[in-house]
């Protein structure tokens, strides 16, 4: 695990929790550090600051979503949404905000990577759903559009994962937060437009995912995208 986090008397902190918790770490103080270390292979996952003294932690975020699906938790001061809704669309999976207890923080952790971990034998034994040029291999946990790999965070491949395992139907804000964020999910619903439009703009056409006002969300193929498949949406493997 990498903690970018400038802070010494604060890094101590987590990285002494982490430990505690069963969790090994290595900290940087830099996002350029921190950037060469995922660009290495060395995390498995991320604890983010967005206040480095180099580069600010958003851009961090962006250059390591650019080329890598490693999660990535950010631990900031900065507590307003505008911040929280950023950091979530330039592709975070998590957001928590300083000071926070280090229970929660180990939880968070093992929530993230739980989520972002191989699928279960159930999920492993599906099949690749195809939707026109759009391919989500459930399984190996990719998504191909038009034969070119999308790279989606932890998170939006879940959501992505939930929303086109119902082609079609309309699918409601707090169901898609219960089951794709968990029960415990307090949080703003904006969380969820966020990883919608990160998604969207991953995939080059926002009517991927239709927005049904005042309920929540529906998947459907763009007439565009069609082409000559043989129907509208064609779903292989269990939906």
């Amino acid at each position: 695990m990498l903690l970018v986090e400038d802070d010494d008397a604060i890094a101590d902190g987590i990285l002494d929790a982490l430990r505690h918790a069963g969790f090994e770490g290595v900290r940087v103080n830099t996002g350029a550090a921190g950037l060469a270390v995922v660009a290495e292979g060395g995390a498995d996952l991320v604890l983010l600051d967005l206040g480095l003294p180099d580069l600010d932690g958003v851009e961090v975020c962006r250059r390591i979503r650019a080329d890598s699906s490693v999660p990535v938790i950010v631990v900031s001061a900065r507590n307003e949404e505008f911040h929280r809704v950023l950091a979530l669309e330039v592709g975070a999976d998590d957001f928590l905000v300083k000071p926070f207890g280090f229970r929660e923080l180990t939880a968070r952790v093992r929530a993230v990577a739980r989520r972002s971990s191989q699928p279960d034998a159930a999920a492993a034994a599906a099949t690749a759903r195809t939707f026109g040029p759009l391919t989500v291999d459930v399984r190996a946990r990719r998504v191909m559009l038009a034969d070119v790999e999308v790279h989606l965070t932890a998170k939006e491949f879940e959501l992505l994962d939930y929303l086109t395992a119902d082609p079609g139907a309309v699918l409601r804000r707090p169901d898609i937060l219960r089951d794709v964020w968990g029960v415990a999910w307090y949080g703003t619903t904006k969380t969820l437009d966020a990883h919608v439009a990160a998604i969207r703009k991953k995939l080059g056409d926002p009517s991927w995912i239709e927005a049904v006002r005042g309920v929540g969300f529906r998947f459907e193929v763009p007439e565009v995208s069609r082409g000559d498949a043989e129907s509208p949406l064609r779903g292989e493997g269990p939906g």
